[in-house]
C-alpha cells in the first residue's frame, strides 16, 4: 500500500530515542522531511545523522525543553507549518498519590500534558490557516488500565485522550485530523531499564528481566516499530476519515480478563 507521504513535512517531539525516533525514521523511510525535537543535542545530532544517511531526506533537529511554553514559539519559527505533528515528548514518573508530590506532578505534566496541549494550540492554528494538517498524540494504555501506582500517568494519559477526542471531533471542518495512538507496554530503553532493575531486585539477575513481561500478549512488549507503523498509517491520507479517536496498540492486553479477574 502506498501511503503517499513522500515530500511531506513532519515535526516529532521526544524524537531522540524510543517510539519518537522509530516514528521519525518510519516517516523518513516514506520520503518525509522530518524535524526532531528533544532536550539533548548530542542524542538528536546522532539521530539526525542516521536518518540522513539511511534515507537521504531532509532531517533537522531542535534541542528544546517543551515543558517551557515559550520554547514552542521558538520551535514554530524553526519548523514553519508542517503537514504532520507527532506529540510524543514526556515521561511521567511512577508512584502513588503520596509518593508523587505536587512539584513532581506539575513538572511531569508541564512536559507531557500541557506540552501536548500547547503544541497542539500553536500548530493547529497554523494548520487551520493553511486548511490542512494531522496531529497525532502518543498517549498510553495507563489511561484505560488505571494504576494507583502510576496515578499521575493514568490521569494524564486519560486527560490527553479526552483532549484528543474533543479537539478531533470537529477538526475536519478545518481540514485537520487529530487523533491519538495509545501503546501498551513497548520495549523502549526506559521499559527495559525498569524491568532490569526489578529483575535485579527480585531475582538477583538483571538479565532475567523478560520474566516480568511473559504475561503480556505474545509473551513480550510491542516493538517501537510496531507502534510506529500504526502512527505512519494514521498520519497518511489512507486514514483520511479518522479523527477524534484513540487507536490502542496493546496486543489485546486491555481486553483480557473478565469481571471477576
Amino acid at each position: 500500500m502506498q501511503l503517499g507521504l513522500k515530500n511531506r513535512t513532519a515535526v516529532i517531539t521526544g524524537a531522540s530515542k524510543g517510539i519518537g525516533l522509530a516514528v521519525a525514521r518510519s516517516l523518513a523511510a516514506e520520503g518525509c522531511s522530518v524535524h526532531l525535537v528533544a532536550r539533548d543535542q548530542a542524542t538528536l545530532d546522532k539521530a539526525v545523522a542516521g536518518i540522513r544517511a539511511d534515507f537521504q531526506v531532509s532531517a533537522k533537529a531542535s534541542a528544546l525543553d517543551l515543558s517551557h511554553s515559550e520554547n514552542i514559539a521558538r520551535l514554530m519559527t524553526s519548523t514553519g507549518t508542517p503537514d504532520i505533528l507527532i506529540n510524543n515528548a514526556g515521561a511521567i514518573p511512577g508512584g502513588d498519590l503520596q509518593t508523587i508530590d505536587e512539584a513532581r506532578w506539575r513538572t511531569a505534566w508541564d512536559l507531557k500534558v500541557f506540552g501536548y496541549i500547547n503544541m497542539s494550540r500553536t500548530y493547529y492554528a497554523a494548520m487551520q490557516k493553511r486548511g490542512q494538517g494531522v496531529i497525532i498524540n502518543i498517549t498510553g494504555l495507563a489511561a484505560d488500565r488505571l494504576d494507583s501506582g502510576y496515578i499521575a500517568g493514568s490521569t494524564g494519559n486519560a486527560g490527553l485522550n479526552a483532549f484528543t477526542r474533543t479537539l478531533g471531533s470537529y477538526s475536519l471542518e478545518h481540514g485537520i485530523r487529530v487523533l491519538a495512538v495509545s501503546p501498551g507496554a513497548v520495549e523502549t530503553e526506559r521499559l527495559v531499564t525498569l524491568m532490569r532493575n526489578r529483575a535485579a531486585d527480585k531475582l538477583g539477575d538483571a538479565e532475567k528481566w523478560r520474566e516480568f513481561v511473559k504475561g503480556l500478549p505474545m509473551g513480550r512488549p510491542a516493538t517501537v516499530e510496531e507502534v510506529a507503523n500504526v502512527v505512519l498509517f494514521a498520519a497518511s491520507d489512507r486514514a483520511s476519515y479518522m479523527s477524534g479517536i484513540v487507536i490502542t496498540v496493546d496486543g489485546g492486553h486491555n481486553a483480557r480478563g473478565g469481571a471477576f479477574t
